[in-house]
């Protein structure tokens, strides 16, 4: 159990690096964005879900957690963005 639950940190400690990763091309995004109102793009979202999704099942993952995961993080990089956004334009 000991290996096993290394190696689930080693994955964690990944993830954490590829989210610190996703959340700098978040802000990067805010800093290009002229309008405020091209933070939320629906469109972009179901885009990015239908990916993940795609892959999941490619990789054998289960597709609803991916989902889930994925509209979560999503949520939360928008309103990261939003800040980000907020405090060029405040």
């Amino acid at each position: 159990m000991p290996a096993l639950r290394a190696q689930i940190d080693r994955v964690d400690r990944a993830l954490v690096a590829l989210i610190a990763e996703r959340t700098g091309y978040i802000s990067r995004a805010a800093e290009i964005k002229q309008r405020r109102d091209t933070v939320h793009d629906a469109a972009r979202i179901e885009d990015v879900v239908a990916k993940v999704k795609r892959t999941a099942a490619e990789l054998g993952a289960p597709e609803a957690l991916v989902e889930a995961v994925w509209r979560e993080l999503i949520a939360r990089s928008i309103a990261h963005e939003y800040v980000k956004f907020d405090a060029k334009t405040g």
